[in-house]
C-alpha cells in the first residue's frame, strides 16, 4: 500500500469513531427529531469513510475521486454537527474537519 495514505487512514478511522459515537449519542438526546440531520450526516460520513478505507487498502483506481467525495461529506457533517452544542457533536465536527483536510491533502 502506498505510504502517502498512512495519515489519511488514521484520520478516516478517527472520523468513523467520532461519527458513530455522535450518531449513538444523538439517538439518546431528549429531542431526537431536532438531531435528525445530524444523525443522517453521521451515518453518511461514517459510511463514506469506511468505503474510502477499503478503496485505499485495495488500491482502487478510484481512490482519489472517492477521497474527494469523502472530504465533501465530512465537511457537510462537520457543518451540521457544528450547529449543536453537545460535546459529542463538537468532537465529531472536529474529527470531520481533520478528515476532510487529510483527504484533500492526498486526492
Amino acid at each position: 500500500m502506498n505510504q502517502k495514505y498512512a495519515d489519511v487512514l488514521n484520520a478516516l478511522e478517527d472520523c468513523i469513531k467520532a461519527c458513530n459515537h455522535c450518531f449513538d449519542a444523538c439517538l439518546k438526546e431528549e429531542d431526537v427529531r431536532m438531531m435528525a440531520d445530524c444523525i443522517r450526516f453521521d451515518r453518511e460520513c461514517a459510511d463514506i469513510c469506511s468505503y474510502a478505507i477499503q478503496s485505499i487498502t485495495r488500491q482502487s483506481p478510484f481512490t482519489d475521486k472517492i477521497l474527494q467525495l469523502c472530504a465533501e461529506v465530512c465537511e457537510q457533517c462537520a457543518e451540521e454537527c457544528g450547529k449543536h452544542d453537545h460535546d459529542h457533536c463538537k468532537q465529531c465536527a472536529e474529527a470531520c474537519r481533520k478528515c476532510a483536510e487529510a483527504c484533500r491533502s492526498v486526492a
